[in-house]
């Protein structure tokens, strides 16, 4: 087993927040700058990821953003050279973007179930292995992949693509912690529950509200609470966590 090299300095780190552009993803990607990373903030919504990098450093010293839907592997291959270039490769890796399509399982097309399944679960693949590879070769690097109380439980609110999606990302997170533990990689995951995003309010109003009755603790998340736990696990107490799975549920989900 190698021993990891030392961790670098967190002002010189570099985080790739994926789904950057609102809700969860924009939350990490605060979170991860309050703490003195520089964070890429890659989406496909270019005007949202290129606001929030304006509102986080005008300058453009500590925050910079990248278009790119995860979706397509070339694009983000693309993106991430871009990174790269600029700031170096990136030591902080949060896969976020995810697709949603609510409805019947029996309404769901092959088309539809492919584009689900090429965001949530072969974009978590394509770029972890794109950025591990590196955090391999260099001997330190955190992973952190958003799964779902949906791919716990099998929901259907968001889809039964998105929630099989998501319950491989689990299965993947686990795949690549142990490849990379040797090489002092962490790779996790943190499984949340119903959170007060646009993705989740954009499933309606009764949709919310049935979703609330089904948390003990009788509210939605915030996307803070969860961005609070991807920072500890990608700073310097998070170095003997890895292939585990976090709920952010509220009770949703107790084991």
């Amino acid at each position: 087993m190698r021993e990891p090299k030392s961790e670098p300095q967190t002002s010189h780190r570099v985080a790739l927040v994926t789904g950057a552009g609102r809700g969860i993803g924009a939350a990490i990607a605060v979170r991860l700058h309050g703490l003195g990373l520089r964070v890429a903030l890659l989406d496909r919504d270019g005007d949202a990821v290129a606001a929030l990098a304006r509102r986080l450093d005008p300058a453009g010293r500590t925050v910079c953003h990248l278009v790119a839907d995860v979706g397509d592997a070339g694009a983000s291959e693309a993106a991430v050279r871009m990174l790269a270039e600029r700031w170096g490769p990136p030591d902080v890796l949060v896969n976020n973007a995810a697709r949603t399509a609510g409805g019947s399982v029996w309404d769901i097309g092959l088309d539809e179930w492919d584009a689900v399944m090429a965001v949530n679960l072969r974009g978590v693949f394509a770029l972890t292995r794109l950025c591990g590879w590196e955090m391999r070769r260099r001997g330190w690097g955190r992973i952190v992949n958003l799964a779902s109380l949906a791919g716990q439980q099998g929901g259907t609110l968001a889809g039964a693509h998105y929630s099989a999606a998501k319950a491989g990302v689990v299965v993947l997170t686990k795949v690549f912690a142990r490849e990379l533990a040797p090489y002092g990689v962490t790779v996790n995951a943190v499984a949340p529950a119903a959170v007060r995003t646009p993705a989740v309010a954009d499933l309606g109003a009764d949709a919310v509200a049935d979703a609330v009755r089904a948390i003990p603790v009788g509210r939605l998340g915030r996307p803070e609470e969860v961005a609070g736990l991807v920072a500890y696990l990608v700073g310097e107490d998070g170095g003997f966590v890895t292939g585990a799975t976090f709920d952010v549920n509220g009770g949703a989900h107790m084991r």
